[in-house]
């Protein structure tokens, strides 16, 4: 007589189905744990432009609960004070030298190689959500733009918002290329004008909202690079006139605004204590604007390898994990973040070298961390130009040309420049942050290590193949 097995794979049936929900609630239960990553990321902003860091006459709230509620880094800065050179070092982890990503990039320009992965396609390997509402400029090709970069959603402005028909010194040029307006892989506004300029801190803000909305239940990777306070300066109605310290004020405090709003946003959707938030800039200020520029007590500003050009104020908060209210003076830099936060999130780094280490105990605040980087090298265009010691503490400046401001502009038009030039110099920046006054003499050995680290990054960056005799 035929038997039944039913009764005999009604167990194993079970004990599968079981063994399936277990698993698949660990998996959520694994990817609750892991933390949301955002990294909010001005253009030419000043060391000196918010509260802590400087004293603004306009306030800044939100980007001063930020730094109460996280930790605020004094000594945190970009191997390239240039805009697409220093945002391919963020996204890769890698020296400019490297990626060879140099400057800032016209649009059209192919931007970074495709073999070098962004952080958004390593997160997102991870099974990250991922983001992107701001300024790219890494690349307008079709495979260099972000929607295939590793980001699901991306809306915003391939290149500066300064490179349109409009700008101030070369509008012939610069009018060949329409500033468009991407989202998803499409134009969506063919021809970004004065009004639309308005609108973008807002535009950008609106979609971070929405996005940690959406993907409230996700780890999620979001990176709202800003256009501003890079010029020309534009802001929305309901921040016009607002600071009383005219338009450069009133941009700043609808960035904060905009920090405000992210911030809320992960507060409401129930995800701030398990999200890494990162609020920095791309370099320092573009001096020579004057009134339509920010501040940096650090010598020189933007396109320079002096500390007013490739240090920026940096705020970082998780909670329970960076202690709340504290100020770090310890140095690491945008190329450490992609290796710090794939050790955060289990995420994967590629099989290439990066450049960048994991500084988590740095960033942590352990007692006793020390920088795992022998020396931090600094570069602009293709040359390099100065090399920090990995403690932050020793910067030797090699022989070099730089861009110095003569006169400041006013009312969004440059002012003069000048060209300067420093001969080989060794800096104190513990005692002399200002990089004021060279004790190379005084400092033999130092300034001979310093340019040994000089000569190493230069050979292994830098040096150009013998010809075959």
């Amino acid at each position: 007589m035929h038997r039944s097995t039913d009764g005999r794979r009604f167990p194993v049936i079970a004990a599968a189905f079981v063994l399936l929900v277990a698993h698949t609630s660990a998996t959520a239960k694994d990817d609750a744990q892991k933390p949301n990553v955002v990294i909010i990321f001005l253009d030419d902003s000043g060391w000196g432009d918010f509260q802590p860091f400087g004293k603004p006459t306009y306030p800044t709230p939100y980007v001063e609960k930020l730094a109460k509620d996280g930790c605020r880094y004094d000594n945190f800065y970009v191997p390239q004070a240039i805009c697409s050179a220093s945002r391919a070092a963020l996204m890769t982890g890698c020296y400019p030298g490297r990626t060879r990503v140099f400057g800032a990039h016209p649009p059209k320009a192919r931007g970074l190689d495709p073999k070098f992965k962004t952080m958004a396609e390593v997160l997102k390997a991870a099974g990250y959500k991922t983001g992107f509402g701001g300024k790219w400029h890494l690349g307008d090709q079709p495979d260099t733009r972000p929607h295939v970069r590793g980001f699901d959603e991306a809306i915003g402005l391939m290149y500066s918002n300064d490179m349109w028909e409009f700008h101030p010194e070369n509008p012939k040029f610069w009018g060949k290329f329409p500033l468009q307006f991407w989202r998803n892989g499409k134009v969506t506004i063919e021809r970004v004008r004065h009004e639309e300029q308005k609108m973008l801190t807002t535009w950008f803000t609106e979609f971070a909202v929405d996005f940690i909305k959406r993907h409230r239940e996700d780890p999620f990777f979001l990176y709202v690079p800003h256009p501003m306070p890079h010029v020309p300066l534009y802001v929305s109605k309901k921040f016009e006139g607002k600071s009383g310290a005219g338009l450069y004020g009133d941009v700043m405090m609808e960035i904060d605004w905009s920090v405000g709003q992210i911030t809320k946003a992960l507060a409401d959707n129930g995800v701030e204590d398990r999200t890494l938030v990162v609020f920095t800039s791309d370099n320092g200020p573009w001096a020579v604007y004057g009134d339509h520029a920010g501040v940096t007590p650090f010598r020189e500003s933007k396109a320079t390898s002096f500390d007013g050009g490739v240090r920026s104020a940096c705020v970082m908060k998780l909670p329970g994990k960076i202690p709340a209210g504290t100020r770090s003076t310890r140095a690491f830099s945008t190329i450490d973040l992609l290796p710090t936060i794939a050790n955060l999130t289990g995420a994967k780094l590629p099989d290439y070298a990066i450049d960048g280490k994991d500084v988590w105990p740095l960033i942590r605040g352990d007692k006793d961390a020390k920088n795992p980087h022998r020396y931090y090298p600094f570069t602009i265009g293709g040359r390099l130009e100065s090399i920090l010691s990995g403690d932050g503490r020793w910067k030797l400046h090699l022989p070099h040309g730089y861009g110095s401001v003569a006169k400041l502009g006013k009312g969004g038009l440059p002012g003069k420049r000048r060209r300067g030039k420093i001969e080989l110099s060794l800096f104190d920046l513990e005692n002399d942050p200002y990089e004021k006054t060279d004790v190379r003499a005084a400092n033999p050995e130092i300034a001979e290590k310093l340019e040994a680290f000089a000569e190493e990054h230069r050979n292994s960056f830098f040096s150009k193949p013998r010809k075959k005799k």
